[in-house]
């Protein structure tokens, strides 16, 4: 488990169920530059895809296609919860 930066999603039975269980980890892990195309493609269809890209968003994966998505794109859903999170009204309850 993560706190902060740390990992915080232990489970990861949803992985068992992966288009990717059984394809190369390179095809992931492309090379600065290369093409991501066919590891989306394989991301595609996949019923765990939401699973897998909120693994790599709570657990800050920094490298290879996770969810159909590149570090780039996971940054940009980062950045965008966190001005979410910011621009969220506090609620304040009195207790007695």
């Amino acid at each position: 488990m993560r706190i902060g930066r740390k990992q915080v999603m232990l489970d990861t039975s949803w992985q068992d169920l992966a288009n990717c269980l059984g394809v190369d980890p390179d095809l992931f892990f492309p090379e600065r530059g290369a093409s991501t195309r066919e590891a989306k493609e394989v991301c595609r269809g996949c019923v765990v895809r939401e699973h897998c890209l909120e693994y790599a968003l709570a657990n800050g994966e920094k490298f290879g296609i996770w969810g159909g998505m590149s570090e780039r794109e996971r940054r940009r859903i980062r950045r965008s919860r966190a001005v979410a999170r910011q621009a969220a009204p506090v609620v304040v309850t009195e207790t007695a």
